[in-house]
């Protein structure tokens, strides 16, 4: 069964009466190179490899070739017939047909992946919902050792920027504090079916044992920093006192302390300052 024609997806998914619906994002990957290559970046022999949205499954053959042990998490329960076809002969792949954004997956985890060295998560997600999974893998501090995604390019970009750069936002320090990102290729539109819009690029986001920086309250530290990116235009000073709330004196005084202007962006602001300034904040 060759995946990546797209002669024989269609074939397959005609067969079992699939249409896709917009809603869901649906463009499943239908390339000899990119599904490979994505395997190769997330998985070895000891690895157990949890896959986001494996839709017809291309990505998924590529994975149980390599890891030790695969669960694909899909929503579209329309597609069960498909992946029982198209990962036939794999029997290191299994599947849970569920909102991801509503399962316990630490518990996944354990079930699934015992036997396992170490647990890599492998996905193709849809763009209307790429920064909510991204950000719910990481903030859960699951025991997993990285993410390879791939995600609109754009998003990829902004992802994977310095902290600090005209092309960072509020998720790319958030990604930052987390992981280390590093972007791996580029995907054209057309390796897709069907071809979305906009080009992707897959990325991997190296889970790390401690964040880079410490700060007094995770919670109150990310808020201050979408406060920070709220406004883009206008001074730190300003954006965040009008969404965050933070009196501009106790804002002028934690800037001073640091020795930063009045005057300066949130946007430009590295992880260290953005840290340091909150801790200035909280004292």
């Amino acid at each position: 069964m060759e995946l990546s024609n797209r002669q024989e997806i269609s074939r397959i998914l005609a067969s079992d009466g699939f249409t896709f619906k917009k809603s869901l994002g649906q463009n499943f990957l239908v390339d000899p190179t990119v599904c490979p290559a994505m395997a190769e970046a997330a998985c070895d022999g000891e690895t157990g490899v949890l896959e986001i949205g494996p839709g017809a499954g291309v990505l998924t053959v590529e994975l149980a070739a390599r890891a030790k042990r695969v669960l694909a998490i899909e929503l579209d329960e329309r597609l069960r017939s498909v992946l029982e076809k198209t990962t036939r002969g794999f029997d290191n792949v299994s599947f849970l047909f569920q909102d991801v954004m509503k399962v316990d997956l630490a518990a996944v985890i354990r079930e699934h992946f015992a036997d396992c060295k170490r647990v890599t998560v492998a996905a193709n997600l849809p763009y209307y919902i790429t920064s909510p999974i991204v950000m719910q893998l990481l903030e859960s501090r699951l025991p997993v050792d990285s993410i390879t995604v791939m995600v609109q390019k754009e998003a990829a970009e902004r992802f994977c920027a310095p902290v600090g750069s005209r092309a960072a936002g509020a998720v790319t320090v958030a990604i930052a504090y987390f992981a280390e990102s590093e972007m791996l290729f580029s995907v054209p539109r057309d390796c897709f079916y069907p071809a979305p819009k906009v080009d992707s690029a897959v990325i991997r986001l190296t889970v790390r044992s401690t964040p880079p920086v410490t700060v007094h309250d995770e919670k109150k530290f990310f808020s201050l920093v979408k406060g920070c990116f709220a406004q883009r235009r206008k001074t730190l000073l300003n954006t965040v006192s009008n969404t965050v709330g933070i009196p501009k004196e106790e804002l002028r005084a934690a800037l001073a302390a640091l020795g930063l202007p009045e005057t300066v962006r949130g946007e430009t602001l590295t992880l260290e300052q953005l840290a340091a300034l909150h801790n200035q904040l909280s004292e």
